[in-house]
This record gives structure tokens, C-alpha cells and sequence, in this order.
């Protein structure tokens, strides 16, 4: 009979993930993150009016403010370091080539001179895009049917500026045309803006997730029956 020997195991896990909840300790470090109001991002709904409040039917418990609530609301929201603004704009004021986006005194540049006036220590972001301004819904300039992306690109850059002259802190571009993030940043630092920082969107095009957003700046009733797929 052969001296019996310890066996070694047959099958050396190459992956010992217990290892990291052996103490208490190392368990905290990678337990599941805590969000905290340090961590968000409010996006707030602004239309024009005096001491006016729209619920938007497809974000419950949410409502669209005129600009003298907005400064507010904003000061009431405790450790939320910046607010996202989204802007309705009147129908009367939608055109084809959504020009009132780039009008220094439209809605959004007047949210912005507002919170940076009264609630100067919370940060302002700005969406860039068109479909808040053009009467056909999309986010672009359309020629013969079809979202023309170079021309667009240029109509948001000058948007971006305006928004930056403005007082926002960063810029958010929400359009999804090719090549707008580099040419809005080279844009911005042209105007002098070189601290303005930019946060583009994840793909989103078509999305069910961006369509309460559409509803709140109204522009969804003014695609009619085009989509966003493009």
C-alpha cells in the first residue's frame, strides 16, 4: 500500500471572488454604491408666465415652471449640485429653422442670467438642440424631407454660444448629428469659452426613454407622424 499523500484539487478555480467578503471590511468597499444628492442632476421644465405650474402627464409628480418659480425651486433643492434645463418654447415662436434658438434673449438664456443671479453656487447645464425650436419637431434642420447634419451642426454651435454668453456652465447636446461634440467645443473656445465643459447625451435617436422628455418641451405633437430614427 503506497503512503497515502495530501491530493492536490483537480480543478484550481482561477477566480476566488469570496476572497472579497472574507471581512467586514472588504465587504464595505465593494458593496453596491450609495447615491447621495451630490451625485444628481435635476432637470427642470421652464415655460413663460407669471407663477404658473403644468403637470407633465408622462413624468407623474412633475410640472413645468414659469421662470419666476424656477430660481426658487432651485434654491429649495438641497445638496443637488446642478440642474439640467429644458426650456418650452411658445408655438408662435417654432419655426422651420428653429431661429429662436440662437436668440440671446429666448427662454433658456433668460433661466440661465436667473439662477446664475440668485443661486449663483448651483451649476447650469443646457441641452443643444433644435427640435425645442422648430415647428417640424426635429432636432435638426430639414431639407427635401431629410435632417441636413453639416448645417444643422453649425446652427448649434452658434446655439452653444449663446447659451455660454448666457452664463451655462456645460453644454449638452442632444441632437445626435455626426461631429457636433468636436465642432461646438472648437466653437467655444473660439468665443472664448474654453472652460464651459460638454456632456453629450448617449445615443438616444428614436428612444422610449427620451419620449416624456419630447412631451415636457413639446415637441413631440409637432413630429406629426415622423420619427427620429435617422
Amino acid at each position: 500500500m503506497s503512503k497515502e499523500t495530501k491530493s492536490e484539487p483537480s480543478w484550481p478555480p482561477l477566480q476566488r471572488p469570496r476572497r472579497l467578503r472574507r471581512l467586514p471590511w472588504m465587504r464595505r468597499i465593494v458593496a453596491e454604491t450609495h447615491l447621495a444628492a451630490a451625485d444628481l442632476i435635476w432637470p427642470v421644465f421652464v415655460h413663460d408666465g407669471q407663477n404658473v405650474r403644468t403637470p407633465i402627464a408622462s413624468m407623474p409628480g412633475v410640472e413645468r415652471l414659469s421662470l419666476d418659480l424656477l430660481t426658487p425651486a432651485v434654491a429649495r433643492a438641497l445638496g443637488i449640485p446642478a440642474v439640467a434645463l429644458f426650456p418650452v418654447t411658445p408655438p408662435a415662436l417654432k419655426t422651420p429653422d428653429g431661429d429662436e434658438a440662437t436668440n440671446p434673449d429666448n427662454l433658456a438664456c433668460r433661466a440661465i442670467r436667473a439662477i446664475k443671479r440668485d443661486v449663483p453656487e448651483v451649476g447650469v447645464i443646457c441641452d443643444v438642440a433644435l427640435d425645442q425650436y422648430t415647428s417640424h419637431g426635429q432636432d435638426g434642420l430639414v431639407r427635401d424631407g431629410h435632417v441636413i447634419n453639416d448645417e444643422t451642426v453649425e446652427v448649434l454651435c452658434r446655439q452653444a454660444v449663446v447659451q455660454a454668453r448666457a452664463g451655462c456652465d456645460i453644454i449638452a447636446p442632444s441632437d445626435m448629428m455626426d461631429g457636433r461634440v468636436g465642432a461646438i467645443r472648437r466653437s467655444l473656445d473660439a468665443a472664448g469659452f474654453v472652460d464651459v465643459s460638454i456632456l453629450s447625451y448617449a445615443a438616444k435617436y428614436a428612444s422610449a426613454f427620451y419620449g416624456p422628455f419630447r412631451d415636457a418641451v413639446g415637441s413631440a405633437s409637432n413630429l406629426g407622424s415622423g420619427d427620429k430614427k435617422t
